[in-house]
């Protein structure tokens, strides 16, 4: 097909010009590419870590781009055919959503593009293998990772996109609306691709070992340049394959953790309504604790103010920071879901309003899997231990000691038990809400009963 004069290229969860099948794709099939973001309303709280991450994104993939990124606000069903239609625009290109609301959007979109004579274009995800191609040998998908982990690394994928020698912008006058200010944050493309760089040469090697160590600064950093696409998987997985490092265990754990990625985003591709519902029915009559006490409880845990070093070091860090290592993420899940008993989606949103990496399908599902409703084969046993598991993981303190000011007076691992120690309470830390091996004991029982 002859390219016509303009196509637009509709920027979601790909804030990148390298290894974009979309942006190619546009260039292909136009002599003038628009390239454009919506603000949406119902997504956009400028008050939330995530929508200023985002913003950061925007300001800095504009900048990449001189000024020709298009900021319009509104709902895209209205904002993107009307857009179209200024610009007489015959395609919109995007990469492929996978989400719930986001595949909902596209559809809604599709047709009102296709009642002007439009067409909306998907070209890649933003995934290495998109969701849903991966099956079993009877074409049903996988519910556990390690098949579903087997069947992803003897699948294959592409190589990375080659990013268009040339792209003609499309530099009419074409109004833009401004975009809200940005907090100063590493964010953008280039900063996406440096992290990596120093993370592939410097960092990489150590991973296997020191992944699970939040009082060291050994992990990548990279969840949030992949949640708004500031970075494609495909290009960390072929610079992998290329570096020596790519033959390493430390290398293969950290392609695991990619392909856990793509496993959750391939869950919630077949499973919609496992976004905020439990993926596996034979627990709906699992019980769950409520009222006001809970109330107070949930707030505590929130706060950072359980009593339990470990998990009050995690939320506090979460409320500081915006982030939380995945080690204490899974604890401080464990101590909501099954010493407080209360239902993964309370904490699963409070993770969502406050981390700059939320990702609805990886959130979501890393909350389940703990909370023994997802897609762990065999979730009622686990029970994580704040205490060993902060001594095994945080031997020294650092990490806690870093978060909770009023246990630095503690040395070493003496501040994973303050109750342990005469001085132990002397600067104000509170006292433990509950008791964690009778809440175990509680957990197992109710798990019992409601798998029977």
């Amino acid at each position: 097909m002859a390219p016509s004069s303009t196509s637009i290229l509709w920027f979601r969860r790909d804030l990148r010009l390298n290894d974009h099948p979309a942006l190619l794709a546009a260039v292909a099939r136009a002599t003038h590419v628009l390239p454009v973001f919506v603000l949406d309303p119902r997504l956009l709280d400028t008050d939330k870590p995530r929508s200023q991450r985002l913003l950061a994104s925007l300001a800095a993939l504009s900048k990449d781009m001189r000024g020709a990124l298009v900021v319009r606000t509104g709902d895209p069903v209205d904002v993107i055919p009307r857009l179209a239609k200024e610009v007489d625009a015959a395609q919109v290109h995007v990469s492929r959503e996978t989400t719930p609301f986001g595949r909902r959007r596209d559809e809604a979109v599709e047709r009102a593009l296709a009642a002007d004579g439009r067409e909306l274009i998907a070209t890649g995800s933003p995934y290495a293998v998109g969701p849903g191609r991966i099956v079993n040998g009877t074409g049903t998908p996988y519910k556990v990772f390690t098949p579903f982990s087997k069947a992803w690394r003897q699948h294959g994928r592409p190589a990375p996109a080659t990013r268009p020698k040339r792209i003609t912008w499309l530099r009419d006058d074409v109004g833009s609306d401004p975009l809200p200010d940005a907090p100063r944050m590493e964010a953008g493309e280039a900063a996406a691709l440096k992290r990596w760089e120093a993370f592939l040469h410097d960092g990489l090697t150590a991973y296997d070992t020191e992944r699970d160590r939040p009082d060291l600064d050994t992990t990548s950093r990279l969840s949030a340049p992949l949640k708004y696409g500031e970075i494609h998987p495909r290009t960390i997985l072929a610079d992998i394959a290329a570096h020596s490092a790519g033959r390493s265990t430390a290398a293969d754990a950290f392609v695991t953790e990619l392909i856990w990625r793509e496993f959750y985003a391939d869950v919630l591709w077949h499973h919609p309504d496992s976004a905020w519902h439990d993926l596996r029915p034979e627990l709906s009559t699992l019980p769950y604790d409520s009222g006001d006490e809970t109330d107070r409880l949930v707030d505590a845990w929130r706060e950072g103010r359980t009593g339990y070093p470990m998990v009050d070091a995690g939320m506090r860090q979460l409320l500081e920071a915006g982030w939380m290592h995945n080690r204490v993420r899974m604890i401080t899940a464990s101590f909501l879901t099954k010493d407080l008993h209360v239902w993964w989606p309370v904490g699963a949103r409070h993770f969502l309003d406050h981390l700059v990496d939320g990702d609805i399908a990886s959130n979501n599902h890393g909350w389940q899997w703990v909370a023994g409703t997802g897609t762990d084969a065999s979730p009622y046993f686990r029970v994580f231990n704040p205490v060993t598991q902060g001594r095994r993981f945080d031997p020294h303190g650092d990490y806690v000691r870093r978060w909770v000011p009023e246990l630095r007076h503690l040395a070493s691992g003496a501040a994973h038990e303050p109750w342990k120690h005469d001085n132990g309470y002397d600067q104000g830390y509170p006292r433990r809400v509950v008791d964690h091996d009778d809440e175990r004991k509680e957990t197992l029982a109710r798990y019992e009963r409601a798998r029977r």
